[in-house]
């Protein structure tokens, strides 16, 4: 039994005790990839004067007004980034119940009563009132098995957190990207649009040939060819932009007003034309889906500490002070206080192996984490060298195709101008129509892998991650 003196130097010694850990000491793992980014070959060289990427606000790296409004749009209302803000506030509510246990839990109770015997004769009413307070069950951390648990808690906020603003990025680039798409769409339906008028202008061209026997019919069935498959491509381009305006939609978490929407993609100028500086691997370790991992990792590295200090002793304490008397104002008078302080000790013997198995778990988890840990670091590096190496040939298959497209449209003018003098047949100019079509298209589908791929090379650098929202 504690006396009610010595108590307070139990406290104090445990205080100082608790300093021990039997977690390991936590060292981050070596980076399971080159430390720097790939270089060389199709990768182009890194910008001298580019700016810090990672500090690249978005606002600044958008710069269409109406692309930034629909973004501020989707963060004020998207369901998923609401998902993870609720999953942050249980993290910081559970670090907070778990880190409780650390400190004694004091509380006050009275009581009062009142009994009247049943004697004939007698009317004496008997009353007793009682006050205390104390504290209960408080372990005392010797080994450290709350404060790692508490380690534990709490690391798991902080990889919440990490997620919220992984969470973040990727729906900024996946609203812009879905913008974008719109857009594009919006072009290949007019160039749908003007290729079918183009292509019904030829069919009824090439029907009136056949009539009157000056053309073959395959020169009238290859028209028609061609002019179906512009109406097919109408029909599917209309279902698509309705799909994309359902996906803006989603991603934004209300209905996206019509003015923000994009009606053409043109030749760019969404984002700015940034490269990244100077920048190596260590960079990734900065990714919020990193730093989530790397916090997971340590969380489960606390969490062997916890299961190695369920082998040894668990020391509890409780202590009360309280006072009672027949009369309530009595309470306080000398001599109605009383005191108590008592300490328990446990200490396994035989559990069945459930302590082991325990550790075991821990140790598990923990090589578990770090797998997790590295494959993220993998996995990022390959996203940036992936980004990097379609933004080293991307202005160059732009280019190219912007050439083909001039070309083929010259091809078409040259075989209309020789199918009209008669050097041709209207074959040549059907298909160089058919050429000039598909060259108009594959130009803005190229265009679109332009634009989405400067978004993609800001977000695997985490853009913007460096900077408040």
């Amino acid at each position: 039994m504690l006396t009610r003196s010595s108590l307070p130097l139990v406290l104090v010694c445990s205080t100082a005790l608790a300093g021990c850990s039997l977690a390991p000491t936590y060292v981050r793992p070596e980076m399971p990839v080159p430390t720097e980014l790939p270089a060389g070959g199709v990768y182009l060289p890194a910008a001298s004067d580019a700016p810090d990427i990672t500090r690249i606000g978005w606002r600044d790296f958008f710069t269409d007004p109406r692309l930034v409004q629909l973004i501020d749009t989707g963060l004020e209302n998207n369901r998923d980034l609401r998902i993870a803000a609720a999953n942050v506030m249980q993290a910081r509510a559970q670090y907070r119940v778990q880190r409780a246990d650390r400190v004694p839990t004091v509380g006050v109770s009275g009581a009062a009563t009142r009994s009247q015997p049943i004697t004939s004769g007698q009317d004496v009413a008997i009353e007793n009132y009682a006050l205390q307070g104390g504290f209960s069950a408080f372990e005392l951390d010797l080994f450290g098995r709350v404060a790692n648990l508490s380690r534990a808690a709490q690391e798991q906020f902080f990889a919440s957190e990490e997620a919220q603003r992984a969470t973040r990025i990727s729906l900024i680039a996946e609203i812009a990207s879905a913008w974008l798409q719109l857009a594009a769409d919006q072009d290949q339906l007019r160039i749908s649009r003007n290729a079918l008028t183009s292509f019904e202008e030829s069919l009824r061209l090439s029907e009136a040939r056949f009539r009157i026997g000056v053309a073959s019919e395959l020169e009238a069935r290859q028209a028609e060819t061609a002019f179906q498959s512009a109406r097919a491509d109408i029909a599917a381009l209309q279902s698509q932009i309705a799909q994309d305006r359902n996906a803006i939609n989603l991603l934004v978490g209300t209905q996206a007003p019509a003015e923000l929407l994009p009606d053409a993609l043109g030749t760019g100028g969404y984002t700015l034309e940034a490269l990244p500086g100077e920048i190596d691997s260590r960079v990734l370790l900065q990714r919020p889906d990193v730093l989530q991992a790397e916090h997971q990792l340590i969380a489960e590295n606390a969490n062997i500490g916890a299961a190695r200090a369920a082998f040894f002793p668990n020391i509890s304490l409780t202590g009360l002070l309280g006072t009672a008397s027949n009369a309530l104002g009595g309470l306080f008078s000398s001599g109605s206080f009383s005191s108590s302080a008592e300490g328990a000790l446990s200490l396994p013997i035989f559990d069945g192996g459930r302590n082991k198995g325990n550790l075991d778990f821990a140790k598990a988890s923990r090589e578990l984490a770090l797998a997790n840990y590295e494959k993220a670091i993998q996995t990022a590096f390959r996203e940036v060298a992936d980004a990097l190496a379609q933004r080293g040939t991307i202005d160059e298959q732009l280019a190219a195709q912007s050439d083909r497209t001039v070309a083929a449209e010259t091809t078409l003018r040259l075989s209309e101008a020789r199918f009209e003098a008669g050097v041709d047949s209207y074959l040549v100019a059907l298909d160089a129509q058919r050429t000039a079509y598909s060259s108009q298209q594959q130009l803005v589908n190229t265009r679109l892998a332009r634009a989405l791929n400067l978004i993609n090379l800001y977000r695997t650098l985490g853009g913007g991650m460096s900077t408040t929202p």
